[in-house]
């Protein structure tokens, strides 16, 4: 694993929140970039593209959001909204002295890098959407909704790993016994009885419970608008993603005609970036930003 720095930051309530920063390499100076997961995921899912990133010259940050990862839980589970979570990101680019940055957001964090630009537009230089868009299929949410913030009963590393093969193996189709061992590691902590828990506080889905079927239908399509608005975005979709359809990635395409688009051949929701179609789009969009 590449080595990154340790940071933290303070959002709005007082919460510690954490990012890895990888940086980047000597050379001409670029825009950095911040990585932004998924609903139940952390920074670590970045551990792949993030190094490749800095490599090329880029300094890059894939936070934590709130509730995960090395991240503090949130007193209040109501806090666990894509609009607090995109402040939670202006705070920390504020402490960083960050103007301007590349938003690279998969699933959930393609939603806070839209809210982002419906707050405050002009500091998003240029965007990469993992497999997410303004209009989500109910069928993948509803299988998402399914699993988030649910009990499970690990008690060894190896339950942890069939776990996440259960929910991930359609998606990832290609993956080995040991890839889906590495995916546990990055997505279970050690609990404090021994037993391997799920590394996000369970409370993230308690908006999601509040909000009923309203939560199943969100319409970001003036969000979607704005970021596409003068600025490079990318959109990387996974061939067989449940939740981003070929007729919403359709929409989208035509709403915004000069986004870049790639399709990753038998991935599902959401690719993890280290497939060479999807390494090869984003280094093809980063070449063109500044």
């Amino acid at each position: 694993m590449a080595e990154y720095a340790e940071r933290r930051w303070t959002s709005a309530d007082g919460l510690s929140l954490f990012a890895r920063d990888y940086g980047g390499a000597d050379g001409t100076a670029r825009l950095p970039v911040i990585a932004i997961h998924g609903l139940t995921r952390n920074s670590a899912d970045f551990d792949t593209i993030a190094p490749l990133i800095a490599q090329s010259g880029r300094r890059v940050l894939a936070v934590d959001v709130r509730g995960r990862g090395r991240s503090d839980r949130a007193p209040d589970p109501m806090t666990y909204s894509p609009e607090v979570y995109a402040r939670d990101i202006l705070a920390l680019m504020d402490q960083a002295g960050i103007d301007k940055a590349v938003f690279l957001g998969t699933s959930m964090g393609g939603l806070i890098t839209m809210a982002i630009a419906a707050i405050r537009s002009r500091v998003i230089a240029a965007a990469i959407l993992n497999d997410i868009g303004p209009e989500v299929s109910p069928v993948g949410l509803a299988r998402i909704a399914a699993f988030t913030g649910q009990a499970v009963e690990i008690a060894t590393w190896d339950d942890a790993t069939d776990y996440v093969k259960g929910l991930n193996a359609a998606a990832l189709p290609h993956y080995t016994d040991a890839d889906w061992a590495a995916f546990a590691r990055r997505t279970f902590r050690d609990g404090t009885e021994g037993a391997p828990v799920p590394d996000y506080d369970p409370d993230i889905a308690v908006p999601i419970r509040a909000a009923g079927g309203k939560a199943l239908v969100p319409n970001l399509w003036p969000f979607f608008r704005r970021l596409t608005r003068g600025r490079p975005v990318l959109l990387v979709h996974g061939e067989t993603s449940d939740l981003l359809s070929p007729e919403i990635v359709d929409k989208m395409r035509k709403a915004a005609r000069k986004m870049a688009y790639v399709r990753v051949p038998g991935i599902g929701h959401a690719p993890m970036l280290d497939e060479a179609e999807a390494r090869a789009a984003i280094f093809e969009f980063l070449a063109g930003v500044k």
